[in-house]
């Protein structure tokens, strides 16, 4: 078995080389015309930089079906409240209010545990348009012991629609 001698090297310098007076005051050649500066083309001229970085409203032409998303989240929000599912899934969908009131209530389903049977379905779907881009919408559900009634306020923002108000009774 032989041995391989290790070999000490000096550490290299990394402090940063001196310039002399008459380099640092030296005017340095005007960039060609064909120089490109690598870096993000950024607007700093925004006075209000919070509301450059908000949600963006979205025309109702360029969102997907009203009624048909309507009737597909509220069916995902009574499961959330029935705890058949994960309120996680409708974070997207939803304003940071109504997550936080789906995520307390979701909690409290589960604790009170999953009752066996039929879950709870959205049977019919009302959808009206008081605004471009916002959409009212109230919805029938059927529980295995009751009907309930919800009513939803869904604006449109950065191309998706976005639960802002909830109500069920």
């Amino acid at each position: 078995m032989t041995r391989t001698r290790l070999r000490v090297l000096p550490i290299p310098s990394s402090e940063p080389p001196v310039i002399d007076a008459d380099e640092a005051h030296r005017r340095w050649p005007a960039p060609s015309a064909d120089y490109v500066q690598d870096a993000l083309a950024v607007d700093f001229g925004h006075d209000d930089d919070e509301t450059w970085f908000d949600r963006r409203p979205t025309r109702t032409l360029d969102l997907p079906d009203p009624e048909l998303f309507t009737a597909r989240i509220s069916q995902a929000i009574v499961e959330v409240l029935a705890g058949t599912r994960p309120a996680p899934q409708v974070v997207r969908w939803t304003s940071a209010d109504v997550y936080a009131v789906l995520a307390r209530r979701s909690l409290v389903a589960a604790r009170r545990g999953v009752a066996a049977g039929r879950s709870p379905v959205v049977r019919r779907v009302r959808v009206c348009q008081p605004a471009d881009g916002v959409i009212e919408a109230s919805a029938v559900v059927f529980h295995p012991d009751r009907v309930r009634a919800m009513a939803l306020r869904l604006i449109g923002l950065d191309g998706r629609w976005v639960v802002t108000a909830l109500q069920v009774g």
